[in-house]
């Protein structure tokens, strides 16, 4: 399949690899580029620039496609050493960053430079549009399904999309909420040139970690997530278990009082305990409304030839034989 995006990242499917915190690592990564989509390393999961590009290295030597790494921006008081990490990002010869969170036009300069192609999540038309004027490369468009962080707006992709559709003019993919062949070609008949998945990759033999999550996100339904931090105005959708309603309590008892160290045993440092040691009630974790629709843990391979296969049936039979 051909789309902007495939052209653009130099991909043969227009399937994106959502960059997870404590997933993507160069194992998940490589999968998807072997597999014809877009692998994503995640920046922040390494403590360092020097252990990103370490993580870059291994990354390269599993796959000779193209792959990308994801940078947030977080507002911090003693923030990441972004330098550090865009250093080691353009010494590691990579060519796509998908860049969140705050504006990345600090940086666009430094990776366009070293022909970096980047594509920024927003959940929103208005922070695309935003990011489409500074030089961003591509959208990748967040509707409120999504796991992690939808933004405050709280539109769903059936809007967001086709409203994205309408004032940009660079490429977007949808996020949130994509599974499988279906989700690919609602994306594309709603404006979007390719889809980005996270919940779904996490389902995956690759996925490096913990059998007990990949059981969890097979065994959810769409009813099983829920809205953490809100009073903050730091929104995340998390799979619903004992320390998610320990903090919906709290948010509930302290109501517009509540501040992050309210919070900070269900929220802080947890991944690696779910993620690596499978401990699924440590603490609060991203996860989408997708979860409904993911019912196995194939290969990467076998998910990207079976959502394509999906994809290529949907329209050249069943939506074929609707037009007279």
């Amino acid at each position: 399949m051909k789309t902007r995006i495939t052209e653009l990242f130099g991909i043969e499917h227009p399937i994106i690899q959502g960059g997870m915190h404590h997933v993507g690592l160069a194992e998940l990564a490589s999968a998807v580029s072997n597999a014809g989509g877009l692998g994503m390393v995640t920046g922040l999961t390494q403590r360092t620039p020097e252990l990103l590009a370490r993580e870059i290295a291994r990354c390269r030597a599993m796959t000779d496609k193209p792959f990308g790494v994801n940078l947030t921006f977080l507002p911090s008081v003693n923030p990441p050493d972004y330098p550090g990490y865009v250093k080691a990002i353009i010494d590691g010869g990579v060519k796509v960053v998908e860049t969140a969170g705050n504006n990345p036009q600090k940086w666009l300069p430094a990776l366009k430079e070293a022909g970096i192609k980047v594509i920024h999540k927003c959940t929103s038309v208005r922070h695309a549009l935003k990011a489409q004027a500074i030089g961003c490369d591509a959208i990748s468009v967040d509707g409120f399904e999504c796991g992690g962080h939808p933004g405050e707006d709280d539109v769903p992709n059936f809007i967001l999309l086709p409203r994205a559709a309408e004032e940009l003019s660079i490429p977007f993919v949808a996020s949130g909420g994509m599974a499988d062949g279906r989700s690919l070609v609602a994306a594309l008949a709603l404006g979007a040139e390719g889809m980005n998945m996270g919940t779904r990759f996490i389902a995956t033999q690759e996925a490096p970690v913990h059998d007990n999550v990949k059981r969890a996100i097979v065994a959810a339904s769409e009813l099983d997530t829920r809205l953490v931090m809100r009073p903050l105005r730091n929104t995340e959708r998390v799979l619903s278990n004992a320390a998610v309603e320990r903090l919906l309590l709290k948010e509930r008892e302290l109501g517009a009082a509540i501040t992050f160290e309210d919070i900070l045993p269900e929220v802080a440092g947890v991944y690696p305990r779910i993620m690596q040691s499978g401990e699924m009630d440590a603490g609060a974790w991203s996860c989408g409304m997708v979860a409904g629709l993911i019912h196995d843990v194939p290969t990467v391979q076998q998910l990207i030839d079976r959502t394509m296969a999906e994809a290529h049936a949907l329209i050249h039979e069943r939506l074929a034989g609707l037009v007279r």
